[in-house]
């Protein structure tokens, strides 16, 4: 994405819209292409539906999961700049790929195809027969709200939500160059968050798509609702949706196998496979235009020894050593094989391209954890367990019974009596070793007000407190000109 093309981008993708005030010159249709009068041509433009943009490195980078390896190249002078800005905490400079920037706009680029897919579909005649299409195009405008507001504004609070700004939630085709628009608040973005997913989701339809997994299937959709409730606090609906986002509730079927085949394969075998439609654990996949792969293996801020050492060897509680894999590909730079690149060549003869990352945005491993979590809360700490328990038989090396969780090994690691804490706690020790490189621990950060410390090779830390606000990334500056005012520094 180039400097040029954001800047030719005020607020929402004017090239998705459909003119409606272009005069006679266009009266006739040049072609069929621009008429979405059909249930298969929605469909085509559904398949535009999801942010194309990586939303892992920018968070990622921001979080507890990175150190500074004292030197690095990521490639190019704007991942170096990205990666040192998130790194010291500080509103990025670049606007290209992996950056907030980039990610603000392929969101509401997204929610523009949802929005031309739904107008479309309310004009058609037999609008039953869009009843998938209509059902897809909710629920993908609802995650794509869900993830701007949670990245961009403060994380949902009860006690706060009807007061704190959200983003604007856009529910319209984009008919005008500049539009003014309000940023609303966090409860009224998380209302119709919660309309569109729950209007959406009975219908559905996994036949509609060719290869289900880059759609929104019920599954899919099954398990933003975990996660969405999970973050309002809603735990009996966490335990509700997660139920129905595995198949016969058979967890032990569906996690990754890192202890058994991922084990018995190279690094470079794991990567590829780790992010396709065929791996069981991937509920919904996201094609990104990306350079994360590259910053993972080679930029200054990146996973050091350190980390490694802290989140990938010894399992928490129980004991054992987690069978994750992990290599390194430039100097100290640790990896544990997730992230893949596609270079795409502009032609065939050519040596520049672009890079691109499937990214796994839903997986029956999240699914898993909302529930453990939701059942803790709940009080029903033998669900709990249960259910951790059969996470770890994938991911210890060389399990057996001896490394089963149990209510005093938690009570004794973590020093508590309460079994409550105790669990969050441990669940939150699993999430973290569990999703390095996936970006899910920044949202954990914000749930639990974790800081943040970030120490420089030269021995200068920075810190990001409970209640800093750059822990709402900054909204792009163009947005102003659409009425839509930059978050507080």
């Amino acid at each position: 994405m180039t400097t040029k093309r954001i800047n030719n981008i005020v607020f929402i993708i004017a090239g998705l819209t459909l003119c409606s005030s272009c005069g006679k010159y266009l009266e006739k249709d040049p072609d069929n292409r621009a008429t979405l009068n059909t249930p298969q041509k929605v469909s085509q433009l559904l398949a535009t539906a999801y942010p194309g943009i990586n939303y892992v490195p920018m968070v990622e980078t921001s979080t507890d999961n990175i150190g500074d390896l004292g030197a690095g190249d990521a490639g190019s002078a704007d991942l170096n700049t990205l990666n040192a800005d998130l790194f010291f905490f500080r509103d990025t400079r670049a606007i290209n790929e992996d950056s907030p920037e980039a990610y603000w706009f392929a969101c509401y680029h997204a929610i523009a195809a949802c929005n031309e897919a739904l107008d479309a579909i309310s004009k058609a005649s037999n609008q039953d027969d869009y009843a998938a299409q209509k059902a897809e195009a909710l629920v993908a405008r609802a995650y794509a709200h869900f993830m701007l507001v949670n990245v961009f504004a403060k994380f949902y609070d009860a006690s706060t939500a009807s007061t704190d700004p959200g983003i604007p939630y856009v529910t319209v085709p984009e008919r005008n160059f500049i539009k003014q628009y309000e940023r609303g608040t966090v409860a009224s973005v998380y209302d119709n968050i919660e309309k569109d997913l729950l209007e959406g989701l009975p219908f559905l339809n996994d036949k509609s798509y060719s290869v289900p997994k880059y759609h929104f299937t019920k599954a899919a959709a099954y398990a933003f609702a975990s996660r969405f409730y999970l973050y309002k606090k809603d735990y009996n609906k966490v335990i509700q949706y997660g139920l129905q986002a595995v198949p016969n509730n058979d967890f032990l079927s569906n996690l990754r196998p890192w202890n058994t085949i991922y084990s018995s394969i190279g690094l470079n075998e794991i990567a590829p496979r780790y992010a396709k439609a065929t791996e069981n654990a991937n509920l919904l996949l996201c094609e990104t235009a990306s350079y994360w792969f590259r910053t993972v293996i080679a930029a200054r801020y990146a996973v050091t020894p350190a980390v490694r050492d802290e989140l990938l060897r010894d399992v928490p509680v129980v004991g054992g050593q987690w069978a994750f894999a992990t290599g390194f590909y430039v100097e100290n730079h640790i990896i544990v094989p997730k992230v893949n690149e596609y270079f795409v060549r502009v032609s065939v003869n050519a040596d520049i391209g672009n890079g691109y990352v499937m990214v796994p945005l839903f997986t029956v491993e999240e699914v898993l954890f909302n529930m453990a979590e939701a059942y803790a809360y709940l009080g029903q700490s033998n669900d709990a367990i249960a259910l951790l328990n059969t996470y770890l038989s994938t991911r210890i090396v060389s399990y057996n019974s001896s490394y089963n969780l149990t209510t005093a090994k938690i009570n004794a690691y973590y020093g508590t009596t309460d079994i409550q804490q105790g669990l969050v706690k441990t669940i939150l020790d699993y999430r973290h070793s569990e999703f390095l490189h996936e970006g899910l621990r920044w949202f954990d950060i914000l749930r639990y007000k974790i800081p943040v410390v970030h120490t420089a090779a030269s021995g200068e830390t920075y810190t990001l407190s409970a209640d800093d606000p750059r822990r709402l990334f900054q909204i792009p500056a163009t947005a102003k000109q659409s009425g839509v005012e930059q978050n507080p520094r």
